[in-house]
This record gives structure tokens, C-alpha cells and sequence, in this order.
């Protein structure tokens, strides 16, 4: 993946309103606004065929990017998006001014891994339900991870997965957790599903065959 994706070159603009918004769509631009920090709010504007392009990307949602506006680079992270109802178009975005020293909070998305591997997934026919597809986190722009895995290869039929069990990497916390026990939220679990067990199925063609040799 290109680091290119992570620095979008933006422009100051003056225009406002809901009309100079339309005219910056008309012509292939998103309007866009910076904020946050302690400063006052920049109004951007951005090529909407790059912004296209990046936000294909998980983590562009999650990474630290890099604004370039009139010469200066502003380290920021995208807060709000808005896109089109039925055309893949992006109509706003939102950005978050990020300090380096200063901890931030944002949303990254939960990868689920060894499904396939899960014995009770592949042995006994369960299927993994999914609570939540990201969680919130706080910490500092510079161990901000770009996804959290939730490994589900141990996990047993009828266990679930909570945020406590989630492994975060040193200095990332996780904010619903932070809060107490009682927000140790689930995050997936490994439900039986309808139908025969590979087991089941396996004893059911065992007695089968002793039928017909008899």
C-alpha cells in the first residue's frame, strides 16, 4: 500500500456556504474542514479523485494522514464523511487536527481471524456472530494502530469474545473498557449453527454403512 494515500494536497477556501458547495462538486472537488487542537477552523478543499482513491482503503480511515495546504503539512485524522446517497461520490469530509503529543480518539475496525481454524467453527458446525465490526480507543497519534485483531481460533461453542479479551498493543486503551466492568462489552460469539455438526454428520454415515452391512 502506497504512503501516498496518507498525504492529500488541500486548498484554503473563502467560498462558503451550501451553493459554493455544490459549485466544488460540480467541478470534481470535496469541501472539507479542519478543526481541533486549540486553533480555528480551516475551510479545505480536495481533488475528489484522490480522496476516491484513498478512501478505498481501511486504513485511511484510521492513519494519521498528512494535509498538504499552501506549504504546510498538518498531520490529521478523518472524523466525519459524508457521500453521496446512491453515487459513489464524497460529498464532505471532516478532519481532526492531530498533535503528536496530545492522545487522541478515534474508531479502528476490528479484523476476525482463524475462523476456518475455530474446531468449533470446522469440528462441531458453530458460526462466529459479530457484536461489533470497530472499537473506539485513545491514545497517541504515533501508536495509533490501523485495526485490532480478534482472534477466534480457541474460541469454544457458546463462548464469547469481550473487549477484555482483545490483545491492543502498549498505550492504547480502549474507551468503553476504560469505564468499568460493566462496559466489558461482547464482541463476538461462537453460536450454534442449524443443521448436523461435521461430528454429528460423521456418526450418522458410520451408522448408515453398519445399516447396510447388516
Amino acid at each position: 500500500m502506497s504512503d501516498a494515500i496518507f498525504n492529500l494536497d488541500a486548498e484554503v477556501r473563502s467560498d462558503l456556504g451550501k451553493g459554493a458547495s455544490r459549485r466544488l462538486r460540480r467541478e470534481d472537488k470535496v469541501p472539507a474542514i479542519l478543526y481541533g487542537a486549540g486553533k480555528d477552523p480551516v475551510s479545505l478543499t480536495l481533488a475528489h479523485n484522490k480522496v476516491i482513491q484513498a478512501q478505498e482503503f481501511e486504513a485511511f480511515y484510521s492513519h494519521v494522514l498528512t494535509l498538504n495546504i499552501a506549504g504546510e503539512k498538518v498531520d490529521a485524522l478523518v472524523k466525519d464523511m459524508q457521500r453521496h446517497p446512491y453515487k459513489p461520490k464524497v460529498t464532505h469530509i471532516d478532519f481532526l487536527r492531530v498533535d503528536k503529543n496530545k492522545e487522541v480518539t478515534t474508531n479502528v475496525p476490528l479484523h476476525f481471524i482463524n475462523e476456518e481454524k475455530a474446531d468449533s467453527i470446522k469440528i462441531h458446525g458453530g458460526h462466529a456472530e459479530h457484536h461489533m465490526n470497530d472499537v473506539e480507543i485513545t491514545c497517541l497519534p504515533g501508536v495509533l494502530p490501523e485495526f485490532i485483531e480478534v482472534d477466534l481460533q480457541a474460541v469454544e461453542l457458546g463462548q464469547t469474545v469481550h473487549l477484555s479479551d482483545l490483545v491492543v498493543p502498549e498505550g492504547v486503551t480502549l474507551v468503553e473498557l476504560a469505564k468499568g466492568e460493566s462496559h466489558d462489552l461482547a464482541v463476538a460469539t461462537i453460536k450454534t449453527a442449524k443443521g448436523p455438526s461435521v461430528e454429528e454428520e460423521a456418526e450418522e454415515g458410520d451408522s448408515e454403512e453398519a445399516a447396510s452391512e447388516e
